[in-house]
C-alpha cells in the first residue's frame, strides 16, 4: 500500500489521481442506484442494460474510426444503447405481451453480439477487454467531470421523486390508487441506472458491473434501518472497495476490475456470515 500512496503523489501520474478521484464520486451513485436496484429486484434488468452497452462502445469506435465522426465517441454511443435498452424494457413491462425475461435475454445477448461485430470492422485494432473487464486507470479528466454531473443528476433526481421512488419499489399498487404515475417513474429510475451502469463499465467493465452495482446495497440492507441509511452505507462502502481495490491490484500488479469485485464479493460473504453467527436475518 506504501507504493499506491506514493503514486498517488506522484506528479507524473495525474491519471492515478483521476482513477481514485473519480473511484470515489462514482460510488454515490452507485450506492444511491445500487440501493434501488436491490430493493425494486431488478438485477436481471440492470444486467442486461449493462451487456447492451457493448453494442453502443462498438458503434462509437465504429463511427469514429471507420466513418471519422470524431465527435461521437464509445462513450457517447453506450450513453444512447442504455437509455435505448431502458425505454424498451419499460416499455415491455407496461405494455408488451411478451414475457420480459425473455425480452431481457434478447437485449443482453443482441446488444453484445452487435457490439463484437462493430469492433470486428474498426480499423486498426480496438481492445474490447478494457470495456469487458473495465480498466479505471484509463478514466480522464473529462470522464471525471463526466462523473460530478451525473452525481448531482442524480441526488437531484432522487432528492425531488425519494418519497414516489419509495412507493413504486415497495407498494406499486397503493402508490398507483394514489394517483401517482408509475409507470413513467419505473422508466426514470431505469434511466438513472442505465447512466450509472454506463459510467461503472469504465471502472469495472460490462461483464462484473452488476456485482458491483448490487454487493454494495446488499451489504448495506443487512444493516441499515430505512432506504437513507442503507444509499449511504452502500455508497461508504462502494468507495471503500474500489480505493482498496486499487490499491492492492496497484501493489500486486493485477487487474483493478476483478479485484475490487473479489473484495466486494469477499465483504459480502462475511456480512452473512456475520449475520449467521450471530443469529439476526
Amino acid at each position: 500500500m506504501t507504493e499506491f500512496l506514493a503514486a498517488l503523489a506522484d506528479p507524473s501520474l495525474p491519471f492515478f489521481r483521476y482513477a481514485v478521484l473519480t473511484g470515489i464520486f462514482a460510488s454515490i451513485p452507485f450506492g444511491v442506484i445500487g440501493t434501488y436496484v436491490v430493493v425494486r429486484r431488478i438485477s436481471y434488468i440492470a444486467g442486461a442494460i449493462s451487456h447492451c452497452i457493448l453494442g453502443g462502445v462498438g458503434a462509437g469506435l465504429y463511427l469514429q474510426n471507420a466513418l471519422g465522426v470524431s465527435w461521437f465517441g464509445p462513450l457517447h454511443g453506450a450513453v444512447v444503447v442504455a437509455l435505448m435498452a431502458s425505454l424498451i424494457l419499460a416499455m415491455v413491462s407496461m405494455h408488451a405481451k411478451q414475457r420480459e425475461d425473455s425480452v431481457i435475454g434478447a437485449l443482453w445477448s443482441v446488444g453484445m453480439a452487435a457490439g463484437l461485430l462493430f469492433i470486428a470492422k474498426t480499423p486498426g485494432y480496438s481492445d474490447p477487454m478494457s470495456y469487458l473487464f473495465g480498466n479505471i486507470l484509463l478514466i480522464t479528466r473529462t470522464d471525471f467531470f463526466f462523473v460530478l454531473a451525473l452525481d448531482v443528476l442524480v441526488l437531484g433526481i432522487i432528492g425531488f421523486f425519494y418519497n414516489t421512488f419509495l412507493a413504486i419499489c415497495f407498494d406499486e399498487e397503493y402508490a398507483q390508487l394514489r394517483g401517482i404515475r408509475t409507470h413513467w417513474l419505473y422508466l426514470l429510475l431505469l434511466c438513472l441506472v442505465a447512466m450509472t451502469i454506463v459510467l461503472l463499465v469504465r471502472v469495472v467493465g460490462i461483464v462484473m458491473v452488476i456485482a458491483l452495482l448490487t454487493l454494495p446495497a446488499a451489504i448495506a440492507g443487512n444493516f441499515a434501518r430505512n432506504i437513507l441509511q442503507m444509499m449511504v452505507l452502500a455508497t461508504l462502502l462502494c468507495s471503500i472497495f474500489i480505493v482498496v481495490g486499487l490499491g492492492a491490484s496497484y501493489s500486486l500488479d493485477l487487474p483493478s476490475g476483478p479485484v475490487i469485485i473479489l473484495l466486494a464479493a469477499a465483504a459480502y460473504l462475511l456480512a452473512l456470515l456475520g449475520l449467521k453467527v450471530t443469529g439476526k436475518k
